[in-house]
């Protein structure tokens, strides 16, 4: 099944399943508590984040190609940061280059998103996937001069600001995508593939991070982890690529779909 969330045309938020032709049948129920589709045909006004994460975890560094570009070693545990739900945008949503940024700074990464079904702690990688509700694309953007210099060394700054995590274009459940290490990732800015590789590549998988974050800690349903990306990136090219007003960039992997968003100036 594919999740969607969106506005209907009563003006409320809710929760649909997109059909092979393109219509959405307006589900019942909740992530936490389970959805069941209704007999209710919906025409969204407009498509929203299809989700609603308490909290939204990141792992860097997960690709071997991409440590490889980096430079830096392959991570004994996960390298975990975090982002606010300020940053969630759409499917077709724009990303919003912030004034506070250089001109030539925020940057693309294409990854694989992970929505928690089940609550969990303590979760074992054995029994890891059982807690998962589904998969998603997602846009880590990220402002480099931020995230590495501006942000008193941690991440979330360069990560954390408006419309830095598109993600959708909807949440597949896990019936459709039985094992996420056999999926491909492909990330397109203006026509131009820029990353394009098996999520197989992951130093830690999706059981082994499901397993760590879980550790002492609980993971509400709703909530989102990316990770990581692939090499590629646009910091990591020579000459470097990054974002600017006036573009798109599409990550699109297989069995969810194309996650695709404009480049706007900050309003």
């Amino acid at each position: 099944m594919k999740i969607v969330r969106y506005h209907s045309k009563d003006n409320r938020v809710c929760w649909g399943s997109r059909q092979e032709n393109g219509e959405v049948v307006r589900l019942s129920g909740s992530i936490e508590s389970g959805f069941s589709p209704t007999s209710e045909v919906d025409h969204p006004t407009a498509f929203l984040p299809p989700a609603e994460p308490p909290a939204i975890y990141c792992i860097g560094a997960n690709y071997r190609r991409h440590i490889e570009e980096g430079g830096v070693p392959i991570p004994e545990q996960p390298v975990v940061f975090m982002k606010g739900p300020n940053v969630l945008q759409a499917h077709e949503g724009p990303i919003r280059i912030p004034k506070v940024c250089l001109p030539d700074e925020v940057d693309y990464e294409g990854e694989l998103a992970v929505v928690i079904g089940k609550t969990c702690r303590n979760v074992s990688r054995e029994n890891a996937l059982d807690h998962v509700l589904g998969y998603a694309c997602a846009n880590d953007v990220s402002a480099r001069n931020w995230q590495l210099k501006l942000g008193g060394s941690q991440w979330c700054r360069g990560k954390g600001f408006d419309t830095f995590l598109p993600i959708g274009p909807w949440v597949v459940t896990t019936d459709e995508i039985p094992d996420p290490s056999l999926l491909h990732l492909k990330t397109t800015l203006n026509g131009i593939v820029r990353q394009d590789w098996p999520t197989g590549d992951m130093v830690f998988d999706i059981p082994a991070i499901i397993e760590f974050l879980s550790s002492d800690t609980t993971l509400l349903p709703g909530t989102v982890i990316l990770t990581g990306t692939p090499h590629g990136v646009g910091a990591a090219l020579k000459p470097p690529v990054w974002l600017h007003p006036g573009d798109r960039i599409e990550i699109e992997i297989t069995g969810i779909g194309c996650l695709s968003n404009p480049v706007l100036a900050a309003e």
